[in-house]
């Protein structure tokens, strides 16, 4: 988990940016265009682009179908990773 201090305060990242780095982190490591996720996934590639810029939060079962596509536990997503 990453841990960012500010005035001594310890402040995590907001759960739609945990998504959005991992869903990018997870595509680029596959070798997936955000097209190609988009397509296995059967959701529109536009969709793809809002979720890893954080203009949409996921619903619980479009986070469970992108993470079939990856193949990583839907948790996976929600966590973060140094």
């Amino acid at each position: 988990m990453t841990i960012y201090w500010v005035s001594r305060l310890p402040v995590r990242m907001k759960l739609r940016q945990v998504v959005a780095k991992n869903l990018r982190r997870l595509r680029q490591d596959k070798g997936l265009s955000q097209e190609e996720l988009a397509d296995r996934a059967d959701i529109n590639r536009n969709y793809v682009g809002m979720l890893e810029r954080e203009e949409h939060a996921a619903t619980v079962d479009m986070l469970e179908k992108l993470a079939e596509v990856l193949d990583v536990p839907p948790a996976h997503l929600l966590t973060e990773h140094n």
